[in-house]
């Protein structure tokens, strides 16, 4: 049985088809903890790079941590040809990419000078028709400017029916203030999240589909 028939796919990258081995991520919380003069514990960076307590910035603030001291370092710490050597592509996703004849893109909040190692390292770049990175003058997600701009770079048809699939609320938010069905994939649990966040369908994995 294949996945639900939509005319295209919007998918976010990091934590739906893709993801860091651990030990990357505590080396760079490492390195930022050194800059910020704070050390990190595993669940904290955790929590952090995952999102798992709702929006980063909120949580940093709730910490008592500067939100552009935090982002400045870990900006300056994070190696682009490091990442993409840790970084490895979910099966399921794997299995799900190969099954879906239909326009595909990518809406990810991770920047071009990061998402493109991590595309050429798995050799996913051929297999979407869109990628469109977040900034500032395109918009972040729940925001629909950037998902918006990858149904144009899809090139779909007015009418078409599409979903857009991601672990955070904000790519549920962005589907539906965009138009599109939201499908979260909860890849951590509910409970090492804390809570449980709605979509149309709610998955733990593209094998759920």
């Amino acid at each position: 049985m294949g996945p639900p028939q939509y005319d295209f796919w919007l998918l976010d990258l990091d934590g739906t088809l893709v993801d860091v081995e651990s030990s990357y991520v505590r080396s760079v919380f490492d390195r930022v903890g050194e800059r910020l003069g704070r050390r990190f514990t595993d669940r904290e960076a955790e929590t952090l790079w995952h999102g798992l307590g709702g929006l980063r910035d909120d949580q940093l603030r709730a910490w008592g941590i500067d939100v552009t001291r935090f982002w400045d370092a870990l900006h300056a710490v994070e190696d682009p040809e490091a990442r993409a050597a840790a970084t490895f592509l979910y099966d399921d996703a794997r299995a799900f990419l190969a099954s879906v004849d239909a326009p595909i893109g990518v809406v990810t909040h991770c920047q071009p000078f990061l998402a493109d190692p991590v595309l050429d390292q798995l050799d996913l770049r051929e297999r979407f028709d869109a990628v469109v990175c977040c900034t500032s003058e395109i918009g972040w997600k729940p925001d629909p400017a950037p998902v918006r701009l990858a149904i144009d770079r899809l090139d779909v048809a007015p009418e078409s029916q599409g979903v857009l699939v991601g672990d955070g609320p904000h790519d549920v938010g962005a589907a539906w203030n965009a138009g599109l069905d939201g499908i979260h994939v909860e890849r951590h649990g509910h409970d090492r999240r804390g809570w449980c966040v709605r979509g149309d369908r709610r998955i733990t994995g593209f094998g759920d589909l």
